[in-house]
Parts: C-alpha cells; structure tokens; sequence
C-alpha cells in the first residue's frame, strides 16, 4: 500500500475560481511569497477588506470533482479535522498542551490570519468531528470553531512564519487516509482562483517578485479581479501591461497568467492580441515592480517617489536587517528615515563592546547621536513608539539598578548621627533622562563600567530650557566628547558635587521642532563641531495635509526587536569591516571633489563626519545581519546613511556655518549652488575670471587660497604671470 507524496490538499485564489489539487512545493511556494505576508500584515493592521483576496486551501480533502469544492464533488476526501480557535495570541500555549497531551495525531499547527489559532489533526474512524471537538475543548481549554468540520471547507492561506510545528505526515496521502464517508455540512462560500500546477518552462519572478504578487497587486490598483462578463477586456489589459516584464513573449504570459475559466484557446487569443500591439513598456507595472522590491504598500509608492526625489535616497525595507526592518512595521514610509535615525543611536548603544577601524586607520567605537526635526502634530511620536520598544531591555535592568540605589538613599538617610554610612553600590544605570545634571552624569559614567549610557528626549525645548545658562554650553562639551569617547571632568572641593575624569561615552535621541533647534544652535556655537556629528532627521511636511495612516507593530516584529537587542548585546572586541571602508573612503573623496570644484567649504566640512556616521550606522547593519563579511545592502544602507546625514547637515546648519565664513572673512563659500565654480571657468582662465565667479564677495586672499588648493591638486598648471590652465575639465580625482 503506497503513500502518494504528490497532492495533500486543494489550493484556490479568488472568488468563484476551482480549488486545484497541489503538492507540498506547491502548498510551500505559495506560504512563503513575499506578497503573501504583506497581505496578512495588512489585513492585521486593519485592512478586513483584504481577506477575500486571501488564497486558500482545503484540509479536509485533496481532490474535487472538476476542481469544484463542493461535498458532493469530494474525490478525495481526508480523515483529517481542522480546528479552529479563535481567540487570539494562545497558539504558543495551544502547542505546548498539544505537543504533550494531544488526543489525536497532530499535523499541523499555525497561527491564522487574525492571530487565532488553527490545528489539524488525524481524525480516527471510530470518532466523530463533533466529539473531537469537544475533546480538543476539553484538553486545550478553548472553545474550537463548530462550523469547521466539512469535507469542503477552506482555510486561510497564512506566510510560513505563522507555522508552530508540522508533521511530515501532514504531506503524505495513503488509500487509508482517504475517507469513504464524507461529512455532509454547510460548504464555506469563499473560494480562491486556481494555481496553475504545471511545470514551467520560464522564470515565476521578475527581480525577485514573484508574477502571482505582481499580478495580484495589479488588480488591487485597477479595481478588483474581474467578474463575468468582464473577463476578456480585463485579462487583455493585464497582459499588455504584464508583457512588459516578459519579454513580450506570448507563451510566457499564458504560462503565468490567470484564466478565471477561459479555455486555453481563447486565452491564447487574448494573449496574442495584447502582444500585437507596439512595445512601449508599462509605467504601472514599473511602479508595481518597484514597490513590491522594496517592500513598502502599494499604496505608498507615489510617497515614497516623492521622498526618493526631496531626499535623494529611497529604503528598501525588504533588505533590511533583524530588527531595522521589524521598526519601519505599521511606519509611514514618507518616515522611514526619520525612525531610522531614532533608532541607530541606541542600538549602536546595546553594540557599545564593538571596536572597528575607520578608513583612516583609526580605532573607533559607535557613538551616534540623533535630533528629529519636525512641526508640531507632524507624527514625531512614531519614532517615541520604536525607541519604547529597544529600549525595554535597558528600562528592565535599569530598573533593578535604581531599586538598589533608592534602598541605599533610604539607608543613608534614616542612620544615626555615629553610624557610618552605608557603601555606595554604584550601580550601573545606561538609561538617563537627557535634562540629567552634569554632576550625576558624571557619577553615572564612573559607575558605567565601559559601557554606553543613552537617553531619549521628546522635547529639545524642554531640554534647552532646564540646562540655562551655561548648562547648556556644559552639555555641548559632553556631546562632542561622545562621538569619539573623549575625556571629561569636573573637580570640585566639595562632597556634595561629583568630581573626576572619565571616558564619556554617550548615545542619544532627541525629538524637537525647528525652532526649538534653531535656539539651541545659534551663529555663536555653530562652528563648535557639535552640529557636524548629529544625524538629523526631517519629518514629512504636515502642512494641510490628510491624516497619516499608522500600522500596529506585531507582537512578532517587537519580538525580533528584542531578538536583534540580544545579538547586538552578544558582540565584543574588533569587527573587521574592510568593504564598508572602502566604500566610505570612496564616498568621502568623492564628496571632496565636488566640494573642491564648488568651493564649498560648508560641504567640506560635513562630508567629513557624515562619513564615519554613515560608516558606524553601516556596522550596526551588519552586526544585525550577522553576516561574517558586509553585505551589498550594508554598503548600499551606509552611503544612504552618509548622502542622507550630510544632506540634513547642510540644509539645517549650512547657512548658519557659511554667514560665520563670510563674517569672519576667511573664504567666501557659495551654498546651495547646482554648478561647480571650477567646471564653469574657461580653459585657460585668469583671476578676474574667478573673482567674476564669486561675484565680488571673496576677498583676494581668499581667491589666492582657491588657486593655491587647486594647483597643488594639480588641476591647474600656470602658464604665464596672469593666467592658468585647466589641466583637465572632469577631473574627479586627486
């Protein structure tokens, strides 16, 4: 009696289409699609409406008459049950009782679309689905879903993620699982289209997106699956915008293209007829591509276009790592960076252990620090709801640390007037509020034992205004002092004040509007260095705009945000990262070049430190990735990081920075110039045409220092007394 290892079950997608016998590669193919889980993740966050769209497959059954799921239709019906516990959040509880007291063989148990919990097992002969109901509620404790018990029912299709535990028999179909008797109960109405189960002769993806999420997004954007009567019109629109992203070739669209009951003849001559017509590719199938590739809804790929083109970078949320990508969940993606920006700062504080080597040789450890710009209402909280959740291990243990500190105050206070005061247990606390005073910063350092504190500031206001006069100026040493962990201190001749030197070691995010970050960076304190080591961020504009649409961040996603908290926490000593510094090197001369060519002091001066930011947020990517060697998509997320930063740099201080130049007369620098000052001279040009150039504002020492630089970079060769030559009009190096 042999086992058939081909079709377990019937797959089905849309409405009114057959449910198709299919194989475990089938079954597996489909649960791990990528537009699979974005429809799950959707309709989680409240998209109730998507669940229709939702593929399905049949448990009870695994092959029906003329492909219709009906029980009468039943060829291969199953001594199988489903089970289905709606409440939500028990599936883990649910596969602990089962594992160890199930009454019946378990096959499957997963996690359903809305949480709930679905449970399949071997249903004896001698039992009834009635019975087994009643055992399951008695054994587990939840009460299963009475309905679910016929021969045709369906279920859900949810992504391999939502999978507990499988057993290899769930796949295996002997003549003794087969069931003579069907059980005769109200059929489910909702039935999903047909997988072609076919072998196929050409690729089933195009740049990684598979054609079944393709299409299916294409149908989400113009109006729906068609209906009867519609079917033709519709599936030719499809194939001239599909054909697009498959060479054109009639027997690839056939291959991949949905039929809703055509026969193979009349597709054939819907296919040929969209190819006929001229090739002049597909606009929205370039958007569909495009949006499914990095990960971000359908719905959000004009904003996210709109970003790409203020901001020049655009994230690709699919090549993200652990717990990066578990932060930009239910995020807008018009704020992907802005939380991104949050977040770098303390989860290069859990990787405070790390050392790497910067492109200069030089040793260095990951100190980052953020400010996130925005107006009032602008949605900055959502960037407060990602660091809530990476910081809940530093909350938990800090916890613990202040308990032993208040017990000690307590302890110290109520002694009596001979008794000696109990010891300091210095305990360590990383977490602290960014209004700390400067002298208990400083205890927290000594107590600090290497590690990174950090703190997290909803308001810049509040902070500027607490520190007062002086303070605030205090604090600006600090945080410099903390990009590179440099040495700080106080020495008072006072018990009561904390003295001593220590290594300052101190991550942060601050939330703020743009006033409140103009007040604290002021022409007086711009040219300190403060402003060239902080990422900034800057919320999309609110003005008149609709109301921004937030998801809820998964249980699971804060999960593998604790998960990439551990991992970050696990690392120690140096971290080789050879590409990334090439990469950076790279981008830093390149940025040298064009600020050279510009004049651009203000550029010169941020590409420097946006740099080893983008280079720092690039090794957290790969300490998250856990890969042994950087990846592509670290390289690409490094310089993203760098272009990004320098570009928030310059637009929030630049101005500020270059009136400093002019007012001190030292060189006239030109900001925010499309063309470069070099590329614009003649061939063969002379002071005067330079002077002409900078438009009267540079003084003659200043233009003699332009002409000194570009001659010892040896892009200029003098060739009388009052004139030089360009030694070459695209010279990109030096």
């Amino acid at each position: 009696m042999g086992v058939r290892r081909e079709c377990f079950t019937c797959i089905g997608r849309g409405v009114t289409s057959p449910a198709v016998p299919a194989t475990r590669q089938e079954w597996e193919r489909l649960r791990l699609t990528p537009w699979l889980k974005e429809m799950c993740d959707r309709i989680e966050k409240g998209e109730e409406e998507l669940k229709n769209q939702l593929p399905v497959w049949t448990p009870h059954c695994a092959e029906f008459k003329n492909n219709h799921r009906a029980v009468a239709d039943a060829v291969k019906p199953l001594k199988r049950l489903m089970f289905d516990f709606d409440e939500k959040g028990h599936t883990e509880e649910i596969k602990n009782i089962l594992l160890k007291k199930s009454p019946y063989t378990v096959l499957l148990i997963e996690e359903s679309v809305r949480r709930g919990t679905h449970v399949l097992v071997e249903l004896p002969d001698d039992v009834s689905p009635d019975e087994a109901q009643d055992k399951m509620k008695e054994v587990t404790g939840f009460e299963p879903d009475r309905a679910v018990k016929d021969i045709a029912r369906c279920i859900y299709m949810v992504p391999t993620g939502h999978t507990h535990y499988v057993h290899a028999r769930l796949f295996e179909v002997s003549e003794e699982d087969i069931s003579k008797e069907p059980r005769n109960q109200e059929i489910n109405p909702i039935i999903p289209d047909s997988f072609d189960r076919k072998e196929r002769s050409f690729p089933d993806s195009f740049k990684g997106v598979p054609y079944a999420s393709i299409i299916s997004e294409y149908w989400r954007r113009t109006g729906g699956e068609p209906s009867e009567g519609e079917r033709n019109r519709r599936l030719h629109q499809l194939a001239t915008n599909l054909r697009a992203v498959c060479d054109n070739s009639e027997d690839w669209l056939l291959e991949i293209m949905p039929r809703y009951g055509l026969g193979a003849q009349e597709m054939r001559s819907i296919v040929h007829s969209a190819c006929k017509e001229p090739t002049k590719g597909s606009r929205l199938m370039d958007q569909i591509v495009g949006a499914l590739e990095t990960g971000i809804s359908s719905d959000e790929v004009e904003d996210a276009e709109v970003v790409a083109d203020e901001t020049g970078v655009k994230v690709n949320v699919k090549t993200l790592p652990l717990g990066l990508k578990e932060s930009l969940a239910g995020v807008p993606v018009t704020m992907y960076m802005p939380v991104l920006c949050s977040v770098l700062p303390i989860a290069a504080a859990y990787a405070d252990q790390v050392e790497v080597e910067y492109c200069d040789g030089m040793h260095q450890r990951l100190g980052l620090m953020s400010i996130i710009r925005g107006e009032q209402a602008s949605g900055k909280s959502v960037c407060k709801n990602a660091i809530d959740v990476w910081k809940r291990q530093f909350e938990e243990e800090d916890a613990l640390a202040r308990k032993r500190e208040d017990e000690w105050k307590e302890r110290k206070k109520s002694r009596k007037a001979n008794e000696k005061a109990p010891d300091d247990p210095k305990v360590l606390i990383r977490m602290v509020p960014v209004t700390v005073s400067c002298s208990t910063l400083l205890k927290r350092f000594k107590n600090s034992n290497g590690h990174t504190l950090y703190s997290f500031g909803e308001e810049l206001d509040t902070l500027r205004k607490t520190n007062g006069a002086g303070s605030w100026s205090s604090k600006y040493d600090i945080y410099r002092l903390s990009f590179d962990r440099g040495e700080w201190g106080q020495d008072y001749n006072s018990d009561q004040a904390e003295s001593g030197v220590v290594k300052v070691a101190y991550n942060w995010t601050m939330l703020g509007t743009d006033g409140a970050m103009h007040k604290c960076f002021k022409a007086d304190n711009i040219e300190n260095g403060l402003s060239s080591r902080i990422m900034v961020a800057e919320m999309p504009d609110s003005s008149f705009a609709k109301m921004p649409k937030f998801g809820r961040r998964s249980a699971e996603d804060e999960a593998r945000i604790q998960e990439a908290v551990t991992r970050l926490r696990s690392y120690s000593g140096f971290v080789d990262t050879p590409r990334l510094c090439k990469a950076i090197e790279t981008w830093v001369e390149q940025k040298r070049v064009e600020a050279a060519k510009d004049i651009d002091r203000v550029k010169d001066i941020y590409r420097k430190r946006a740099a080893v930011i983008g280079f720092r947020c690039g090794v957290v990517f790969h300490l998250l990735s856990g890969g042994n060697r950087e990846s592509k998509a670290c390289l690409d997320f490094a310089l993203m990081m760098a272009d990004y930063t320098l570009q928030q740099q310059i637009a929030v201080f630049g101005e500020t920075l270059e009136s400093q130049f002019i007012d001190a007369r030292t060189e006239c620098q030109r900001y925010g110039s499309n063309h470069s000052v070099y590329d614009q001279l003649p061939p063969s040009f002379t002071m005067g045409d330079l002077r002409s150039l900078k438009r009267g504002f540079c003084g003659e020492s200043a233009l003699r220092k332009i002409i000194s630089r570009w001659y010892r970079d040896k892009w200029i060769e003098k060739t009388d007394k009052a004139h030089w030559k360009k030694l070459s009009a695209d010279n990109d190096t030096m």
